[in-house]
């Protein structure tokens, strides 16, 4: 016999680390760097492995228990395993019992992962981001540990115009994080590193990815040790408690798989797993639960959401032809669904007399073919917007409903609706408050032209605290603008038409401008958007006001 001490190896300087699952016991032959229990560090939870192949004859701690570096956790035979799956000798003059005694043993574990062919670590990359770059990443889906799936999520990333998962390339199991929350990430980037095992059987891959995620196992000795009110109190998983302020979601990669592919909102299931992870069931359960809501309601989801449309066999009507969205209208397309559902908007419609400021506009024509600029009156609008942003600063905020706090933001960005043969971009243009009229006039004609070629890059389109969105050159009298969330507010800007407006004692003719203003009423009240609009008329009406 070679028995020998299965020690707790180097926990990259974490002390005192909660065993949240025991997943070998005694008597079980394992291979080497097969998984014996989980342990959870704040940061990840981690598999501590066999040192080599062989029985296990002790396990000397429990769930709950706190381990070091250098603790002894059980003991292993080595002798143990050096006939791979064999029955103990005990057990080697009958024949028939070992069937019986076999079964036992690998119901007592998850299935070990076989290795074939060893395993070898290799440096995911970021791949093709569609031309993007310096694309921030919002969120880590994976921790240092985790066993994942081929095309499970490994980060999240979010341009202005899409957010968008990075897959796993293969199956394995994750080791260095090399990126952090709030890096920007362009193609070829170094990601993290993979522990890949070479000729594994994929068969055992899933259980072993939800063990790695801080899961209890499903064997029957891991389900004898819930208590029988947890197993009863499942359905739990399908309440919603509002997380707490900056409270983050416990749940591992195969986890947030099925979320994702249920559609289920993790921050509104509530965890029965230990210290409160989130598990398969957990995400069932909240799904039943909200059928069962729905069905109830007569059809309309309660507080979960809105029914959807099913759409009719068009053919039938006559003939139809049907081709893919592009990624643009897609992107496009759910963002302003996501904006319209969770903002309440409201719109407050004003007409400015620009008369004096279109006749001014003119007068800058000799001037503009000097320069090699074409005076709009976008500069006008841009610099309009940014004196009423300073003034009312309830307007330059974004809201952060998970924190329960207002975001002030101390710049002046503004983002400008462009409409392209692709599909609507928004580029922004940065402090607008410090530049000049044919500063912004050049300015705004360069990326309104990136943007018709396609050319605009992901940081040319982040950043904006407001957005103005112009109909004029098409017509039309006033409309409801989206707003472009996270911002609160956006200008919507009409065709200018000849109106007669009393002066007191006779009509005058006057240009005037319709203007539409949507705004997030959570923010801002109406009356606040009353006076942003009447201090827009003012400043456009007298184009000296700007210079106050």
């Amino acid at each position: 016999m070679s028995e020998q001490e299965i020690k707790v190896p180097d926990l990259g300087g974490a002390d005192e680390v909660e065993i949240i699952e025991i997943i070998a016991s005694e008597g079980d032959t394992v291979e080497a760097e097969d998984p014996i229990l989980t342990l959870e560090t704040d940061k990840a939870s981690v598999e501590l492995p066999s040192p080599e192949a062989g029985k296990i004859t002790k396990i000397t701690v429990k769930v709950g228990d706190k381990v070091k570096e250098g603790d002894v956790i059980g003991m292993l035979d080595a002798a143990g395993g050096a006939s791979g799956d064999e029955a103990p000798s005990d057990s080697a003059p009958e024949a028939e019992p070992e069937p019986q005694e076999q079964p036992a043993a690998q119901e007592s574990k998850p299935a070990p992962k076989k290795k074939s062919g060893g395993s070898r670590t290799e440096v995911v990359k970021v791949p093709s981001l569609d031309g993007m770059e310096n694309i921030p990443v919002i969120e880590l889906n994976v921790s240092e540990g985790d066993t994942v799936e081929q095309e499970d999520a490994l980060v999240t990333v979010e341009s202005d115009k899409a957010t968008m998962e990075i897959p796993a390339p293969a199956s394995g199991k994750i080791g260095k994080l090399l990126v952090k929350e709030g890096d920007t990430l362009s193609e070829g980037d170094d990601l993290l590193e993979m522990i890949i095992e070479d000729d594994g059987d994929s068969a055992d891959d899933e259980p072993e990815a939800e063990t790695s995620s801080g899961q209890a196992s499903e064997t029957p000795e891991a389900k004898a040790e819930k208590p029988a009110a947890e197993s009863a109190s499942q359905p739990q998983g399908a309440t919603y408690e509002p997380p707490a302020p900056g409270t983050k979601v416990h749940a591992g990669p195969a986890v947030r798989k099925l979320a994702r592919e249920l559609g289920a909102d993790l921050t509104r299931v509530k965890g029965s797993g230990p210290k409160g992870r989130i598990t398969k069931d957990d995400v069932h359960g909240y799904v039943k639960s909200q059928l069962q809501q729905a069905q109830q309601g007569g059809g309309v989801a309660t507080g979960s959401g809105i029914p959807g449309v099913k759409l009719p066999d068009f053919s039938q009507f006559g003939e139809v032809e049907r081709e893919g969205m592009s990624r643009m209208m897609a992107v496009t397309a759910a963002n302003m669904q996501r904006s319209w559902l969770n903002v309440p908007h409201v719109t407050q419609f004003d007409d400015a007399d620009i008369t004096e400021m279109e006749d001014f506009r003119k007068a800058q024509k000799a001037a503009g073919e000097k320069r090699g600029v074409k005076m709009t009156p976008l500069p006008f609008l841009l610099k309009a917007c940014a004196a009423a942003l300073a003034e009312l600063p309830q307007f330059n905020v974004s809201l952060d409903m998970e924190r329960k706090e207002v975001v002030r933001k101390k710049y002046i960005h503004i983002g400008i609706a462009v409409d392209t043969p692709h599909g609507l971009m928004v580029p922004v243009i940065r402090d607008v408050d410090q530049k000049g009229l044919w500063e912004l006039a050049a300015e705004s004609a360069e990326l309104a032209q990136k943007a018709r070629d396609k050319q605009l890059k992901p940081a040319e389109m982040q950043g904006a605290c407001f957005t103005i969105t112009s109909l004029g050159g098409i017509g039309g009298t006033a409309f409801t603008p989206i707003v472009n969330t996270p911002e609160v507010a956006i200008l919507g800007v009409s065709k200018a038409s000849m109106k007669p407006v009393w002066d007191g004692k006779e009509f005058q003719p006057r240009l005037m401008l319709p203007l539409s203003l949507s705004y997030d009423h959570r923010a801002v009240n109406g009356a606040d958007a009353a006076r942003f609009t009447n201090l827009l008329t003012q400043l456009l009406g007298d184009i000296r006001t700007l210079l106050l």
